[in-house]
């Protein structure tokens, strides 16, 4: 079974509700903190998920960290608070007790600094001993606070640290001298940080297994001397010289700030296997410098190579890499270059950039592959730089490649879940720009996406709307109002109704109406303006008061005119109309005798489709039934309720589905023993329609919403008509079969009961 389709754990699960959940569990301290209310002795590693979700889902801050106050019941081992906004102060007094051996404080905001964080953890002499992985990446430190009890804290104070992570902060020559005077320092990560000498790693010489220093702008040392020092280091097996500069400049302008690193890769690649011998894996991704033939020697001269990186240099083709099968690369020659880049640059946004673009040129082939795999690297990518413009950019354009068409059909419900969830937020993020707001809406146009997986409709429907307000391309126009149309359907009507309560909404998609209705045009943007419209003012009495307000009624009547021949329009006109009406405060707005003419010829005819007369009828039963809001002739109101009786009396019903309902109140007025038969009649044979096309839908709604009384009701009511009586005992006959055919149980039950009287 893939990933993706798998359930998610049981586990995870409950941790996601308890974060939900901790206002109910727990009490307030008084200094507003939060503390269980009662926890039984949790697993370790149970404690370590808890934090880690708190922190994933954006819900750890001063106030709820609290809870790990408690060190017997809630222990941590493996703490992560990445990305969490904690002061220093909540920091030390929630986590520095425990007996921690890993601690990921990457990005924190807020006060807390790396000097709080090594104090605190040099505070616990547990601490000193038992960590063995830290990593405060993209931190500020304040080194100037780096003081207890007037002796200055240092990482050597942490004595059983093997992994350090440093990225992006500001690690000074100092402090790098300071670190590699720990003792059993094996993983060491300084990117991007200000270090300008490297003499310092000498003093780790015999324990340093991996080194990371990607970006060292500031190295102020030969590329021999760097060499120099790199080749001492007799345990390294990992080495990351990698850099993104290449992303700044133009593609044929000279860098000189790169060009000693990029000299220093280049000896090192041509330096023959008495350089780090034993080296396994090697980055140079994005160096200049590194040529064909550079690889070639280098990668001849290393049989256990397992990893090489060669994004961004163009080496990637080299003969000599595609004969070994056990060595990862990452690079642009090939699929599995590039998938492995995005794989192993998950913490570098440049580096994720470029993969993106060269998949992209790499999926415009693919049309007939579904490759969930991929997608999910792409996802990846969007969710660690949701705020980065440029990688949403190239890879929403690479969703709706590998999304498109049929594409989508074999792919997991919630991988493409979280891809359009992500989407909408890219959406969301830059309203302004029209390249990706255009990729965005690309993707939401597929019927798989729109119809089959489960995401937020609602929010969708709204974006997509304000995307529609700015832009008149006819092609993407046409997509927007297909999309709004279809998720419209999909809301619920309290949705629908929070949706039609912003007028804009409804003046956006009349004016295309509008715009359609005066060049005369039959195409699918007015199908779609006009379904609609059709589902926005299903059961939402609000947006059918903006329809008014915005001279809808006007513009329908002349759609009607316009477009007289043509009945797929008709059926969507009057299917609005038919909801307008049912709106008892806006009928007196539609009492007008030239209307009302003109949907009566469309009652009947051989050359009116059922469709369009059922719809017809519909409006002229809910305007009838209330003779004290008749504001025209009784005459003509008498005239109209006997051409609908005797109109539905000629209808066949139809073989594909032609509406659907949401319930069937708005029929529970109509199906009165005091409405004349015609409207009775209506009512009757708009149930019958429904229940004989959909009966497990329909017929349950029946029961559920108390219309099986008012059937009954009219069947026993001797005043009724035999015309209404009749079609109110077919839908009970088919109530009746349905309720048998779905309890079995009870129909044995109810038989052997008939059987014993």
């Amino acid at each position: 079974m893939a990933e993706e389709s798998c359930p998610v754990a049981l586990s995870e699960l409950c941790l996601a509700q308890v974060c939900l959940s901790l206002d109910s569990l727990c009490s307030t301290q008084p200094d507003g903190s939060l503390r269980l209310s009662w926890a039984p002795l949790l697993p370790q590693e149970m404690a370590d998920q808890l934090l880690h979700k708190m922190a994933a889902q954006g819900t750890l801050n001063d106030r709820t960290v609290g809870i790990f106050r408690s060190c017997e019941q809630l222990r941590l081992r493996r703490a992560c608070v990445r990305s969490s906004p904690l002061s220093a102060e909540a920091f030390r007094l929630a986590l520095c007790p425990h007996r921690l051996q890993e601690l990921d404080a990457s990005g924190v905001p807020g006060g807390l600094t790396g000097a709080h964080i090594l104090s605190g953890l040099a505070s616990n002499p547990e601490c000193r001993a038992s960590l063995q992985k830290l990593t405060l990446s993209r931190l500020q430190f304040g080194w100037t606070s780096l003081e207890v009890e007037e002796e200055q804290v240092g990482f050597s104070s942490l004595q059983g640290l093997r992994t350090l992570n440093l990225a992006n902060t500001d690690l000074t020559d100092p402090f790098l001298e300071d670190i590699c005077t720990l003792p059993r320092l094996e993983v060491l990560d300084i990117s991007s940080t200000p270090v300008t000498e490297l003499s310092a790693l000498l003093g780790c010489r015999l324990t340093l297994r991996s080194l990371t220093a990607h970006g060292l702008r500031q190295l102020d040392m030969s590329p021999a001397r760097v060499i120099s020092i790199l080749s001492q280091l007799h345990a390294l097996r990992h080495l990351d010289l990698s850099d993104d500069r290449f992303a700044s400049a133009p593609p044929s302008a000279e860098n000189d700030e790169g060009g000693e690193g990029d000299e220093a890769v280049r000896l090192l690649l041509e330096g023959g296997s008495g350089i780090l011998p034993a080296l396994v894996s090697l980055d140079v991704s994005g160096r200049k410098k590194v040529t064909e033939g550079t690889v070639t020697a280098f990668v001849e001269g290393r049989r256990g190579l397992l990893f090489l990186g060669l994004l961004a240099t163009g080496a990637g083709s080299c003969d000599v890499l595609s004969g070994k099968d056990n060595l990862k690369v990452t690079g642009e020659a090939n699929e599995k270059q590039i998938c492995e880049s995005l794989r192993r640059y998950r913490e570098r946004e440049c580096f994720t950039r470029e993969a993106l673009v060269h998949l992209y040129q790499l999926t415009n082939d693919m049309y007939d592959q579904t490759r969930p795999d991929i997608l999910k690297l792409v996802l990846g990518g969007m969710q660690n730089y949701s705020e980065s413009l440029h990688v949403q950019l190239v890879a929403s354009a690479c969703v709706f490649n590998l999304t498109n068409q049929d594409m989508a059909v074999g792919m997991p419900h919630p991988l493409l879940s979280a891809v359009v969830h992500q989407v909408l937020e890219a959406m969301r993020s830059f309203p302004s720009h029209q390249q990706l707001q255009k990729n965005c809406l690309l993707v939401l146009c597929s019927d798989t996406i729109l119809q089959d997986v489960p995401f937020d409709r609602f929010k969708a429907a709204k974006l997509v709307m304000n995307w529609l307000s700015g832009h008149v391309d006819r092609t993407l126009q046409r997509m927007a109002v297909a999309v709004i149309s279809i998720l419209v359907a999909k809301l619920s009507t309290e949705q629908t109704t929070q949706l039609g309560a912003d007028i804009f909404v409804m003046k956006q998609l009349l004016g295309i109406v509008q715009q359609k209705a005066m060049a005369g045009v039959v195409d699918s943007t007015l199908k779609f303006a006009l379904s609609a419209l059709w589902n926005l003012t299903d059961e939402t009495p609000t947006a059918s008061r903006h329809f008014i307000q915005c001279q809808g009624l006007e513009l329908y009547e002349e759609v009607l005119e316009t477009y007289s021949s043509e009945s797929s329009i008709q059926q969507k006109v009057l299917g609005l109309l038919n909801n307008i009406a049912e709106v008892e405060e806006l009928q007196a707005d539609m009492m007008q005798e030239d209307m009302l003419e003109h949907v009566v010829t469309l009652l009947q005819g051989p050359q009116v489709e059922v469709g369009v007369s059922y719809f017809a009828g519909g409006i002229l039963a809910h305007l009838t039934s209330r003779q004290d809001a008749w504001t025209l002739d009784q005459g003509l109101r008498q005239t109209i309720l006997e051409q609908l009786h005797a109109a539905i009396l000629t209808w066949a019903l139809p073989e594909r589905e032609m509406v659907s309902y949401r319930s069937f109140r708005p029929f529970f007025s109509l199906l009165q023993t005091s409405q004349p038969a015609g409207v009775q009649l209506w009512a009757v044979w708009a149930m019958r329609l429904v229940c004989t096309q959909n009966g497990v839908q329909y017929c349950h709604m029946l029961q559920v919403e108390g219309a099986v009384e008012l059937l009954k009701t009219l069947s026993f009511d001797l005043d009724t008509h035999s015309n209404v009586r009749g079609m109110a005992e077919s839908i009970l006959g088919m109530v009746e079969r349905h309720q048998t055919t779905s309890n079995p149980l009870r129909t044995q039950t109810e038989k052997g009961h008939h059987g014993r009287s």
